[in-house]
């Protein structure tokens, strides 16, 4: 099962050279499918440009860490919760453990979770798992045999850690032969990270939501995927206040139902994992472009609201680990589910992270550590007036 689940959400790490790319596109019509709006907003109408560089600092910390074998020494998903205390916790799903031999390879005996979470203070990273240290096991862990539990977007409340988690299973004997199965919310002690409650979610509409996240004045804004395969599209939820647990209403394309079958396809192109966030007088959506397979692309859209429809405003980054020209030279290796992190955002500079992974995992994470872990990029997003100014 590790072949199985390592490939179905390809992610990983590693620092390459710095990378800077400006590249820009003019807004472009709206994607098939997307909902009307006669909202208007100066964020569709500009044209933006997008200068980004390996964030060194998150790199070095992360990997210098990982190198050291004690705790967490990879893993993917890669989320962010700003906390009280100057604490950033951030959020993995699978995870590898130490340790790690001289030659930054890792022993075939690691432990090896499904979820997991690494506590940033200062400059000083903690790996929090669930188990014991001598028998590492899962924070949530499968609740029946061939189960597994992948995490998603998370916040904290007043008194809570929240986190949106995804319920996978076998069906059959062969690699392939896995599924999505439920949505549940896990809730946290935000001090301990002692599991306090697993509350199962809406899950009859074959969407996953658990992609993003995002709190906007009185309302909470869940998003989904309804992943197709080949074609994965982007779906929204809501909930008056902060509380997961109340009531859920379903964007429709052109209004809000408590019934989930009616929730509306808003956009195709989308990853499993993506962020849509506030940003100046309207809606900023980061994601790997799925519109091609086993793309370098990381793109932005921009929308007036945060239901769409959404524009193509321009390519953030282009992964230089990816494939045979890539930086491993490996024709095995991909990135996928980059996103925002909106709480380590500075002014117009974008936190970035997206996760890195090999088609060949058995043979090239145990080899080569530094392939499965976050990679963090800046993008910097600059305002281009029709003449060419800010």
């Amino acid at each position: 099962m590790r072949s199985a689940r390592n490939l179905r959400r390809l992610s990983a790490s590693g620092l390459s050279a710095v990378a800077v790319v400006a590249l820009t596109t003019a807004p472009a019509a709206a994607r098939p499918g997307v909902a009307p709006s006669d909202s208007t907003c100066s964020l569709v109408s500009s044209t933006w440009q997008a200068e980004a560089a390996v964030n060194t600092e998150l790199t070095e910390r992360f990997d210098a860490y990982g190198n050291s074998g004690v705790g967490w020494t990879g893993g993917d998903s890669t989320y962010s919760v700003r906390q009280r205390g100057g604490r950033t916790l951030w959020l993995f799903s699978d995870t590898f453990l130490g340790p790690v031999n001289p030659d930054l390879s890792r022993p075939t005996s690691v432990p090896f979770l499904n979820n997991s979470f690494v506590v940033e203070k200062g400059d000083k990273l903690t790996t929090v798992t669930g188990g014991t240290s001598e028998q590492p096991d899962s924070l949530v862990p499968p609740d029946e045999a061939d189960t597994w539990n992948w995490l998603g977007a998370g916040v904290e409340t007043r008194d809570s850690l929240d986190v949106m988690f995804l319920e996978f299973g076998v069906f059959g004997p062969g690699t392939w032969d896995w599924e999505w199965r439920e949505n549940k919310l896990v809730r946290f002690d935000p001090k301990t990270y002692a599991v306090r409650e697993v509350v199962p979610m809406p899950s009859s509409a074959d969407i996953q939501w658990a992609s993003w996240i995002e709190r906007r004045g009185r309302d909470t804004y869940v998003y989904g995927v309804e992943d197709q395969g080949a074609t994965k599209y982007m779906h929204l939820a809501r909930v008056s206040g902060d509380d997961l647990t109340q009531p859920w209403s379903y964007w429709t394309g052109d209004g809000w139902s408590p019934d989930e079958q009616t929730s509306a396809r808003i956009m195709p192109g989308v990853a499993n994992e993506y962020s849509v966030t506030k940003f100046k007088d309207g809606y900023l959506l980061v994601t790997h472009d799925t519109s091609e397979l086993f793309s370098r692309n990381v793109v932005a859209y921009m929308s007036c609201t945060p239901y769409g429809p959404f524009t193509r405003a321009t390519t953030l980054y282009q992964t230089p680990e990816t494939g045979q020209s890539g930086s491993y030279g490996n024709p095995n290796i991909i990135t996928y589910n980059a996103h925002e992190h909106p709480d380590l955002r500075r002014g117009n500079q974008l936190l970035l992270t997206y996760n890195v992974n090999s088609l060949d995992p058995n043979a090239d994470l145990y080899d080569d550590v530094t392939i499965y872990r976050p990679r963090f990029v800046n993008v910097t997003l600059t305002r281009v007036h029709a003449e060419g100014t800010r």
